[in-house]
């Protein structure tokens, strides 16, 4: 019986894959179908590829030209949907960028992702956390502090990245797989870990140098 049928799953695992094929074309939102004109802007060439796995209050939420958010991504403004959000934008996003795939990026007062930056997949950038100092109090119910986020011009962001409120990445910075960010880093740099740290710096008229962890001889 399992070998009769297996013609037919074969044509029917063609069929799906076809399926699939024509829906991620079809479904994914541009600038110019209904889903993409709720968004404050989202530039000429700009995609979200299919399936999206949450878009929240797009209309606080701008996307440059020629941009390519990845499948299942989340992009989200405020913590409900409707929500009136005290900043406009909340979260830009630049030209040419690429945002891999699961990433999320969950804005509540400001995340600026300048041109031309790239992260690999499951990346996850916001500007809010959680407060938990008091004990009487469920770390849900307590405040959320939020500090702005700025990812500069032609970083590239490895996979499984975490950005923190309050992070500054400069310019031209690689940030490596699995690192959490929650300062600044110089323009120009290689940084690893959690808490990430600067590893690589370039010097001018010395090309890229190594950095020396604090203490060393």
């Amino acid at each position: 019986m399992e070998l009769g049928l297996a013609p037919f799953r074969r044509l029917g695992g063609r069929a799906i894959r076809a399926a699939w094929r024509t829906a991620s074309r079809w479904a994914s939102i541009g600038p110019d179908d209904s889903a993409g004109r709720r968004f404050g802007r989202m530039g000429p060439g700009s995609c979200i590829v299919f399936p999206a796995t949450a878009l929240m209050n797009e209309r606080y939420i701008h996307i440059g030209a020629a941009t390519m958010i990845g499948p299942h991504c989340t992009l989200s403004a405020g913590m409900a949907p409707g929500q009136e959000c005290i900043t406009d934008p909340v979260v830009r996003i630049g030209d040419r960028c690429l945002i891999g795939r699961g990433s999320g990026i969950v804005g509540h007062l400001s995340i600026t992702i300048g041109d031309d930056v790239w992260t690999g997949h499951h990346v996850y950038i916001t500007d809010q956390n959680h407060g938990y100092e008091d004990r009487s109090v469920p770390i849900s119910r307590q405040t959320m502090p939020e500090r702005a986020v700025v990812i500069g011009d032609g970083s590239w962001l490895g996979h499984g990245t975490v950005v923190l409120p309050g992070a500054h990445i400069g310019r031209h910075v690689v940030v490596g797989a699995n690192s959490v960010v929650t300062g600044v880093l110089p323009d120009d740099c290689v940084a690893v870990g959690s808490p990430a740290r600067v590893v690589r710096r370039y010097v001018d008229r010395q090309g890229w140098q190594r950095v020396e962890p604090s203490g060393a001889d």
